[in-house]
């Protein structure tokens, strides 16, 4: 039987506004009934549960595990600001309770893609620096790119870039196979190519003509993925981050319906 485990990420519930924030309890009972066993929280969602012990009596309390901890900023200089840092800082600090834990950084998307060579070793120099620091603290990162017009690592000549510049000693790669996919590029082609550096799957789908699609209703090879990383010996954690229209409206059922798929489709690839 394969090690990879399936969880869902919190954007779902960011997609309707700024409700969902605060609510983490209610995401992780959502998320236990849909069948996921753990939850992937950007850090905006934890505040009352930024307590290390409150955080862990609410995954108790709705059997979840914490696979990754997303940490979303702009890092548009050659170094962290002192505000950035303090926050790097802070959620290392946090995770030295979750020593499992994986602590996912994000960039925040630019206004455009203009000074792109610049941003983009700025952005490789921050996450560079905040995964040393977090490997001395014996935490794992990874680096996750997206794919709005304006992300600086959104093509498959800005990933040559970013993946050959990330410091694999201290922070790997989690492919957004939705991502990939709006980038241009094939997700099952990028993920193959990057395995060795890969310690963490984001999981959405998409349609052909580039709308998000419901997961397993679109265009991308879900399956064939998820065979690739079982056949290929990856451990790590899937991450379901559903970001179809539905979501703006009723996020709760869009993971359940998400949850049903994965029993239905993927977990019985994962077992066989």
């Amino acid at each position: 039987m394969s090690k990879i485990k399936i969880g869902c990420e919190t954007y779902t519930w960011q997609m309707p506004g700024e409700q969902y924030k605060g609510r983490l309890e209610h995401i992780l009972s959502i998320s236990q009934q849909a069948g996921f066993l753990g939850i992937e929280p950007e850090t905006s969602f934890l505040q009352h549960l930024s307590d290390p012990k409150l955080m862990k009596e609410a995954l108790d309390a709705n059997g979840q595990e914490l696979p990754v901890l997303c940490l979303v900023e702009d890092w548009l200089h050659p170094t962290e600001t002192d505000e950035e840092k303090a926050h790097a800082d802070q959620w290392i600090s946090f995770l030295q309770h979750f020593p499992d834990t994986l602590f996912l950084l994000v960039q925040m998307p630019g206004k455009d893609r203009s000074n792109l060579r610049e941003r983009q070793q700025n952005l490789l120099s921050c996450v560079n620096a905040i995964a040393e620091r977090a490997n001395g603290a014996g935490i794992d990162c990874s680096y996750h790119p997206n794919s709005p017009g304006s992300s600086i690592y959104r093509t498959e000549e800005d990933y040559k870039i970013l993946l050959n510049g990330l410091d694999a000693q201290y922070i790997q790669y989690t492919p957004d196979i939705g991502h990939i996919a709006k980038g241009g590029m094939d997700p099952l082609a990028i993920v193959k190519q990057y395995r060795e550096l890969v310690n963490c799957v984001h999981y959405k789908d998409m349609y052909s003509d580039g709308r998000w699609a419901a997961l397993g209703e679109g265009d991308i090879d879900v399956l064939g993925i998820t065979q690739y990383l079982k056949d290929s010996g990856f451990e790590g954690w899937i991450i379901v981050e559903d970001e179809c229209d539905e979501a703006i409206t009723n996020p709760d059922q869009v993971t359940l319906n998400a949850g049903a798929y994965v029993e239905a489709k993927m977990r019985p690839l994962l077992v066989s």
